[in-house]
């Protein structure tokens, strides 16, 4: 009973919090401790209820906020927050190779034919190409209906050597896919490469006899199950390190960055949520997915990654919320780290809607026979990249080279790529986790979701 009384309590702080902000956006004034007050009540509220709900997300959405409000009134102190975010990160990060390993191998050796692996394979890649090109459309149409960079000033002292390298070749591409040493590509995370690996290991150890492949099983198996219960240990940190994630993006943007960029912050949020609505949840409604039930076990994955920015930190918590939703982990470990590098829908949108933006940007508007160009283009230099640091804007800047466009207008967008990537982050979350679902009923075994008592952790 307590926990309704305060979960009531929380939605009419919130709304009544959220009401008080908006007016003065109307021009309507109000007295600065009266908001203040608001806000503090609604943190007050929020408190107690995550105390009382005992749950993980909760605890995440509320260090969240805390993060908020040390990012308002503490800026600097905020900013010394970083490490804190960056210590979740590398401990995230230590789980993904042998995480990738395990589960791969097991999946592909232990439970599935080589014909199955196959087939999934297919199935996964026209998915997640129909999407992404759907999602490249959607960031095309946005950017030319709000026309966001046109009549953008420009900076005038743009330090260019904050920007990422030039981009990448064709050949630079196909060939950081392939793992030269496993060991180099587990201490640079590249993902892909250890996919890759972990797939014609686990084809291999098929191919071998019973005695010898029994072993490695047991010792795949065992070192999966592992790294899930390391995930578990440091998920209790997990509200610590997003909390300092979020104060420190507060404390470093601040609200002045905005002004100028609203406009563009504003597209690429509203051609997400369209994308969402109008893409993904279709294709769970045609696929036969519960939404609703699929929204309930995202949404720790997905508030993580949008806290965070990174794709690589919700990976664990988004495969272990899929297995609780029924998806048999051999689709789980095979299909989404491959999205990972192919199905980035957030990413993808972002990267057509903001090469059409430094066009606008630099007074060089792009006809639609352009355009079209360019995202063909981005269709192919999008994929198998997530590896590389800051992989969007290094596509962005190979795009606006192609197309000779002056590169000034990236360096506007560096002032809210955190916030943009915030956004773009948590689709990409999302969309791998639904492309799971769609794959595991495409092969007929998308079981039912576990009830929340027996969730496996």
């Amino acid at each position: 009973m307590q926990l309704k009384q305060l979960t009531l309590a929380l939605l009419v702080t919130l709304s009544l919090t959220a009401l008080l902000h908006v007016l003065p956006l109307l021009n309507i004034a109000l007295p600065q401790m009266l908001l203040r007050g608001s806000w503090l009540l609604f943190l007050l509220v929020f408190a107690a209820y995550t105390i009382t709900k005992k749950s993980l997300t909760t605890s995440i959405l509320f260090a969240m906020a805390v993060g908020i409000e040390i990012g308002v009134s503490f800026p600097a102190f905020a900013q010394s927050l970083q490490v804190l975010s960056k210590v979740f990160l590398l401990l995230i990060k230590s789980i993904i190779a042998p995480l990738l390993f395990g589960t791969l191998v097991v999946g592909i050796a232990g439970h599935s034919d080589l014909k199955q692996v196959g087939r999934m394979g297919w199935k996964s890649l026209l998915y997640f190409e129909v999407v992404t090109t759907i999602a490249l459309a959607i960031g095309l149409l946005a950017i030319n209906i709000s026309q966001a960079g046109v009549g953008l000033q420009m900076p005038t002292h743009a330090d260019l050597s904050s920007l990422p390298a030039n981009k990448q070749s064709f050949t630079e591409i196909i060939l950081h896919i392939f793992p030269e040493n496993i060991a180099k590509s587990v201490a640079e995370g590249q993902v892909l490469q250890i996919v890759l690996f972990s797939v014609l290991f686990g084809i291999g150890l098929s191919m071998t006899t019973e005695k010898h492949r029994q072993t490695m099983l047991e010792f795949c198996e065992s070192l999966s199950e592992t790294m899930f219960k390391y995930t578990k240990i440091i998920m209790y940190y997990a509200p610590i390190g997003v909390g300092a994630a979020i104060a420190y993006t507060v404390g470093h943007m601040g609200i002045g960055v905005l002004i100028p960029l609203f406009k563009l912050l504003i597209t690429l949020y509203c051609a997400l949520i369209a994308f969402v609505l109008l893409v993904l949840v279709p294709v769970a409604l045609f696929f036969r997915i519960n939404i609703i039930e699929f929204a309930k076990r995202i949404a720790e994955p997905v508030s993580i990654a949008f806290a965070t920015t990174s794709s690589e930190s919700a990976l664990p918590k988004a495969m272990r919320a899929m297995e609780n939703f029924g998806v048999p982990r051999k689709i789980v470990s095979f299909v989404m780290p491959m999205g990972y590098s192919f199905n980035l829908d957030g990413t993808t949108l972002y990267l057509s809607l903001a090469s059409v933006f430094v066009a606008q940007a630099a007074g060089h508007p792009l006809s639609w026979e352009q355009q079209i160009v360019m995202a063909l283009t981005l269709m192919l230099t999008s994929k198998g990249v997530a590896g590389v640091p800051r992989a969007s804007l290094v596509i962005l800047l190979g795009t606006v080279a192609m197309f000779d466009l002056p590169v000034e207008p990236v360096f506007l967008i560096l002032g809210i790529d955190e916030l943009m990537d915030m956004a773009r982050t948590s689709v990409n979350v999302v969309g791998n986790c639904l492309a799971t679902a769609v794959v595991a009923r495409w092969e007929g075994e998308l079981g039912e979701p576990r009830p929340m008592s027996e969730l496996i952790e």
